[in-house]
């Protein structure tokens, strides 16, 4: 399992137990991209849906996840590391890596919009 599906896991919960989070995994080696599939697409679902399910998980309060990358990654029990966010930011298909502010803004919302484009039942992929 990838990074981007632990932070999925997390969230949305397993594939096992669809209604609780599931315990982060360890990170695991480099996954393929994670493109949305047509169907994930079809199960979009709105920011405010998708942003009041991040806010209810445990200490999510103690966290700056809206707009910090490292801090969503510790608020679902991940590592923060350099090498993680590299991982992550091959998993959605970001190429070239360095970790400068401006990349993990935009692997930030790249990992929002992703959440939000598997997350529910409305159509439409959300931009940050």
């Amino acid at each position: 399992m990838g990074i981007f599906s632990s932070i999925k896991n997390a969230v949305w919960g397993s594939d096992k137990d669809e209604n609780a989070p599931a315990a982060p995994a360890a990170p695991a080696a480099p996954a393929a991209p994670a493109a949305p599939s047509p169907s994930a697409m079809s199960d979009a679902i709105s920011q405010e849906e998708m942003e009041a399910r991040i806010a209810a998980m445990p200490d999510s309060d103690k966290f700056n996840w809206r707009t910090s990358i490292v801090d969503l990654m510790k608020m679902v029990g991940l590592d923060p590391s350099f090498a993680n966010r590299k991982e992550l930011a091959e998993e959605l298909g970001m190429t070239d890596y360095e970790g400068t502010a401006e990349q993990n803004i935009n692997l930030h919302h790249a990992v929002l919009n992703t959440l939000a484009a598997e997350g529910g039942a409305v159509g439409g992929i959300l931009k940050y």
